[in-house]
């Protein structure tokens, strides 16, 4: 009798865009699971709604994306340590006694893209951190354990990076990175790496820092990917950084939420090669 295959699926607003469909089938594929995982669009005021409706159905676990990541931590039963230090969750495992668990495996996503992907090690770095959201906030404690030196969360509004460093601090002083907030407008200067996890990509807005941030072969890491990002890598390029897309981060954080769920780690590695590889191809329809 052929085993019916467990329901997953990201939840989101809008929803139509996401790749995690694509990825999920194909780390399915190549390790044997039997998953079936859908996009579910959710009504701004529907997530706990809609939640309750996919456990209902028999599902196993979601992701979830913008606008419902802070939601998803208020839904769970119970928590893992970097979700509660995020205030946000990007993964849930439903388990069969109704409880829910969350975590959020962004920041892990990100860090794995570059140090195994990209090849870049993070020990000892300094890092430019720009936006205080919920997209900083997600990456802003594995990016500490990863034992950068320094890393400075520029915002446009200075309190809402304050805050964030503040609830970050004791975890900097344990893993002793220097950690502090700036406004944007500050003077900003002389970074091993830069990561944009502001929304100016996804608005189409210019770049968010001068130049001065860079170093030579620094790199200019956008969690954005696809066109979105086209401008904030074309800006890299022009002055001698290393520009990087976060397609990786987002295989690589759906490796993590798929070794939560099924125990089993994906090959990461050649799915990005994959997506990479279709990328460069000549644009066929409407997808990226």
């Amino acid at each position: 009798m052929r085993q019916t295959a467990d329901l997953y699926c990201v939840l989101g607003n809008p929803i139509a865009h996401s790749r995690s469909p694509a990825i999920h089938a194909r780390f399915a594929e190549l390790t044997g699971e039997r998953i079936r995982y859908e996009r579910r669009l959710l009504p701004i005021d529907g997530f706990a709604r809609g939640l309750r409706d996919f456990a209902a159905q028999g599902g196993r676990g979601c992701s979830v994306t913008v606008p419902f990541k802070t939601e998803a931590l208020r839904c769970a039963t119970a928590c893992s340590e970097r979700a509660q230090l995020a205030g946000a969750a990007n993964t849930l495992s439903l388990h069969a006694d109704g409880s829910i668990s969350a975590d959020n495996t962004d920041g892990l996503g990100l860090v794995a893209d570059i140090t195994r992907n990209a090849g870049i090690a993070l020990a000892g770095c300094d890092v430019l951190l720009v936006g205080a959201g919920g997209a900083a906030a997600g990456v802003l404690g594995p990016l500490l354990h990863a034992g950068v030196r320094h890393i400075t969360v520029a915002n446009r509004t200075l309190a809402k990076a304050q805050a964030l460093v503040q609830s970050h601090s004791a975890l900097a002083a344990l893993r002793k990175t220097q950690l502090k907030a700036c406004d944007l407008r500050a003077p900003l200067v002389d970074f091993d790496i830069i990561i944009n996890a502001s929304a100016s990509s996804l608005a189409g807005a210019d770049v968010p820092v001068p130049a001065s941030v860079l170093r030579p072969a620094s790199l200019a890491y956008d969690m954005m990917y696809g066109p979105a990002a086209q401008g904030f890598l074309d800006w890299a390029r022009r002055h001698g950084a290393r520009p990087r897309d976060g397609l990786g981060m987002l295989v690589e954080q759906a490796a993590e939420a798929f070794w939560l769920w099924r125990g089993l780690r994906p090959p990461s590695a050649q799915v990005l090669a994959e997506l990479q590889e279709a990328a460069a191809k000549p644009a066929s329809g409407a997808d990226r």
